[in-house]
């Protein structure tokens, strides 16, 4: 029986239309954008998952701070309006605005990663996997078994497996390894998140072994409110004190802000000491000018950098977060009402349905996880993504498709955009797809793609039987 719907500490002040399109215009829709959901049009999308990057709903705050923003190209004040706030919550000493997550990868990755080198992660998602490879090196996915096994309900699995993860140390050799990064929320593992104590062995052996640890903190706040939730020894911690705490433990972070800082556009990039890292701060700087822009404004706006100072403050606010992951189980219990399977228990920013069990006779190299958002959108008018071996792509060095851990379909909820109906039409949508699944026997053939990121561009076709 589906749990209580969590209420939302907010009133909806201003509303956009969205468009109702019919399955037959839907089935032709997506066959013109060659079965790849992001060449969509997004007016023709009635409820879009496909990313909870970018989507999310600004406060009558932000939109005021909008107006507010010093648009002067450097030394705004809304940068040090947005420095001195990122400091406070984070502690680091230095703090560099980028226009997103993947403009802080690209600014900082290459300072560490070079040929022949290796970068470990509990699991790297799409584009810092890509960042990984296109500055030469290979990336190491370390996940904790358990996330492997989505009807398994476990705490934490987002975690790095500490243990694979000393071993690969040894086995490549320390001088090898060029970074660790942490995510948190672990996105590819279903949005799962990263106890304080697993972050805590994992600095030490980069400790041991003197490699630099990197937070990918893209879903921070969400991954500080299920530590204070689920990790007795944070019970009593403010979501501020847990935040302060886990990014301790680091060197430097990444973040896209387009997510748990619930604006448009904004990444950041923090270094926690600024004096042993004087050289590395000057490389960041000389980056971020080459790529995205003087250093005060990093390829933002003077209203963005204003937004996102506010974001900042409203994304840690724990009566949001409660409401936030409130949705996703919510929707979570619905879908375990009907059996269908996902990645357990839910985790911070989406739902991740397991479409290898809906379409079990689907190989990896059909991607089941893309045939379900495709049937979603054909369903219901549904966008979402796959996030499994269509995702993950070709091995960089054989150009061998890979077959992923998970063939998972993601569910991304825009923060503050969507209310309890249409978390209802998401959970009818999956049960009327499971209830056909059988009809669907094959599934798709890319004919074009990209040589990196190809989900993003690529082209597919049905697979005739």
């Amino acid at each position: 029986m589906a749990i209580k719907y969590v209420p939302e500490p907010f009133r909806i002040k201003m509303v956009e239309t969205i468009k109702m399109t019919t399955s037959e215009e839907r089935a032709e829709k997506i066959k013109e954008a060659n079965y790849n959901l992001f060449n969509l049009r997004g007016e023709d999308v009635y409820i879009d998952l496909l990313t909870d990057s970018g989507t999310n709903a600004m406060s009558q705050d932000q939109w005021a701070g909008v107006m507010r923003g010093d648009e002067a190209y450097a030394g705004a004040s809304s940068y040090f309006k947005l420095v001195n706030t990122a400091k406070d919550i984070f502690g680091y000493e230095f703090i560099q605005p980028v226009h997103q997550g993947r403009a802080a990868e690209k600014v900082l990755f290459p300072t560490f990663l070079k040929s022949g080198q290796y970068a470990i992660s509990n699991m790297f998602f799409d584009t810092t996997r890509a960042h990984v490879i296109l500055a030469g090196a290979r990336p190491l996915d370390c996940v904790v078994p358990e996330a492997k096994d989505p009807g398994k309900r476990s705490k934490f699995k987002g975690n790095m497996d500490v243990e694979k993860m000393e071993k690969l140390i040894q086995e490549y050799g320390p001088e090898k390894i060029g970074l660790v990064v942490l995510t948190i929320t672990n996105n590819s593992a279903g949005g799962q998140p990263v106890s304080m104590k697993n972050a805590r062995e994992v600095a030490a052996i980069c400790k041991k072994y003197n490699i630099p640890l990197n937070i990918d903190a893209a879903r921070y706040a969400e991954n500080a409110y299920f530590i204070k939730r689920d990790e007795p020894e944070c019970a009593n911690m403010s979501i501020k004190d847990i935040i302060k705490e886990m990014f301790s433990y680091a060197d430097f972070f990444t973040m896209s802000a387009k997510k748990d800082t619930i604006v448009n556009m904004g990444g950041l990039i923090g270094v926690k000491n600024a004096v042993e890292n004087a050289d590395m701060i000057l490389k960041i700087k000389a980056n971020c000018i080459s790529f995205e822009g003087f250093t005060t404004y990093g390829g933002l706006s003077g209203r963005d950098l204003e937004a996102l100072a506010i974001g900042l403050l409203e994304g840690i606010d724990e009566n949001f977060l409660r409401y936030r992951i409130g949705q996703m189980e919510y929707l979570a219990s619905r879908l375990d009402d009907a059996g269908i399977i996902y990645q357990s228990p839910v985790g911070g920013h989406g739902v991740f349905v397991d479409a290898s069990k809906i379409f079990p006779n689907i190989p990896f190299n059909e991607f089941p996880g893309q045939v379900l958002a495709i049937e979603l959108y054909k369903e219901a008018g549904i966008r979402s993504c796959d996030i499994g071996s269509y995702m993950l792509g070709n091995d960089p060095d054989t150009n061998e498709q890979l077959e992923a851990d998970f063939e998972f379909t993601r569910l991304a909820i825009p923060r503050r955009v969507y209310t309890q109906a249409h978390l209802d039409v998401i959970a009818d949508a999956l049960i009327a797809i499971k209830e056909r699944a059988h009809e669907i026997t094959r599934g798709y053939r890319i004919t074009w793609e990209p040589p990196i990121l190809r989900h993003f561009q690529a082209s597919l076709e049905i697979i005739e039987d």
